[in-house]
């Protein structure tokens, strides 16, 4: 038997994740307000902590996630799309420090020498 693991790319784990997001919010937005309300929800804090969970075995663990999950925990501001725009920032984030990292890769490619 073999143990071939799968592999999924980053860039499948930020679709993964913000796929999940955007439907998690439009859940608490669309659906969630018709029956719940806000922080005394068991399911709106079940779906919290679970996309929670979810966002951070895609994405690992990042500081967006924790205003997040705690602004959803007042009334009225789970009506934001919090979740979608955690993830959103987080890749924004990433996509900042490859170009940061290959700007440097390529300044010591021409110098010869890193600027750490």
């Amino acid at each position: 038997m073999t143990s071939d693991a799968i592999i999924i790319s980053q860039r499948s784990r930020f679709r993964a994740a913000l796929i999940l997001a955007v439907i998690a919010d439009a859940l608490q937005i669309v659906i969630f307000p018709l029956f719940v309300e806000g922080a005394s929800s068991p399911a709106d804090d079940a779906l919290d902590l679970g996309v929670g969970a979810i966002l951070m075995y895609l994405l690992g663990w990042h500081w967006e996630f924790l205003p997040s999950f705690f602004a959803k925990l007042v009334p009225g501001v789970d009506l934001a799309p919090l979740w979608t725009l955690a993830v959103a920032n987080v890749y924004r984030k990433s996509r900042q420090i490859a170009v940061t990292t290959k700007e440097r890769r390529e300044h010591t490619d021409i110098y010869g020498v890193s600027n750490h």
